[in-house]
């Protein structure tokens, strides 16, 4: 009835709606910027791991993603990050060994791919790094604070009531005894030869050629070339231009990066770094924390 009664008011408003709607889109393809489903063609995706490496889920969803993604050809998993705990650091290094066989890996190293972070890079099929990269840094470190004297001046007691003699191994509050050493020394060289065994196995290095610089020193981009601990010296262009190659993309790439995650008030007005912390130390003894690849 009020189309026909007023069929110019109609006709106005679906300009309306058609304008609003194309300008949205419009706004929404603007903002995607590189995440944007219109891009076409062959691409490489990049997956960006920064920071101190505590969760590996992100980087995995990531991988996995593109991996399935038939128009994406190749990865290149920018790396900049001095390493993390253990775990993560492992299955993130897992998952680029189960993409590898599937689509062309090429890590990228930023300012820093050290310990959790060169981890993860020996699982890819090429390494890049910038001359001035800091790398390497094989090794594992676990640290626990003592304040035993700090408590002892301020009065302060405990009285700790335990299931077994190790259960509360590296607290803070009294001396480690030489058992409970020996022990964590043990859990500390298990998780070095694992960390050795995978760079050695990965870049088809000799476990004694590996062993020889995994004490936890550090190297320039151009100096983990010269060991073979880097593949070739370049910057995040280089390392794409080199994907796309890989994956067979004639010309330039169309890059594309993972989908934003959705706005979280939590991360705003906290920041990601606490949300993370408070994951971490959920159900953990605080004195675990410094236990890391580094």
């Amino acid at each position: 009835m009020f189309i026909r009664r007023h069929p110019f008011i109609f006709s106005f408003l679906i300009v309306i709606i058609v304008t609003i709607s194309l300008f949205a889109a419009v706004v929404f393809f603007l903002i995607s910027g590189k995440d944007s489903a219109f891009e076409f063609g062959d691409r490489v995706g990049v997956v960006e791991l920064k920071g101190i490496i505590t969760d590996a889920r992100p980087t995995v969803k990531q991988l996995k993603e593109f991996r399935k993604d038939e128009s994406v050809k190749a990865i290149v998993l920018r790396i900049d990050s001095p390493g993390g705990a253990v775990a993560p650091s492992q299955e993130i290094y897992d998952e680029v060994a189960r993409t590898v066989p599937l689509k062309k890996v090429v890590v990228s190293m930023g300012s820093v791919a050290a310990s959790g972070g060169y981890y993860i890079a020996a699982a890819a099929d090429h390494i890049m790094a910038n001359p001035g990269t800091i790398t390497g840094s094989i090794g594992v470190v676990m640290e626990f604070p003592n304040i035993e004297e700090l408590v002892k001046k301020i009065g302060f007691n405990t009285e700790v009531i335990k299931s077994g003699s190790y259960k509360d191994i590296g607290s803070p509050l009294r001396k480690m005894s030489s058992s409970e050493r020996e022990l964590l020394q043990g859990v500390i060289d298990s998780v070095y030869h694992q960390f050795v065994n995978a760079v050695a196995h990965s870049r088809q290095i000799p476990v004694e050629k590996v062993t020889a610089i995994a004490d936890g020193r550090i190297f320039s981009g151009e100096q983990a070339k010269e060991i073979g601990l880097v593949d070739s010296l370049g910057g995040l262009e280089d390392a794409v231009a080199m994907a796309g190659k890989a994956g067979g993309i004639k010309g330039d790439p169309v890059v594309i990066y993972p989908k934003k995650k959705r706005f979280s008030l939590l991360e705003f007005l906290l920041g990601r770094s606490v949300e993370e912390l408070i994951n971490t130390v959920s159900g953990i003894p605080f004195w675990w924390l410094s236990s890391s690849l580094k």
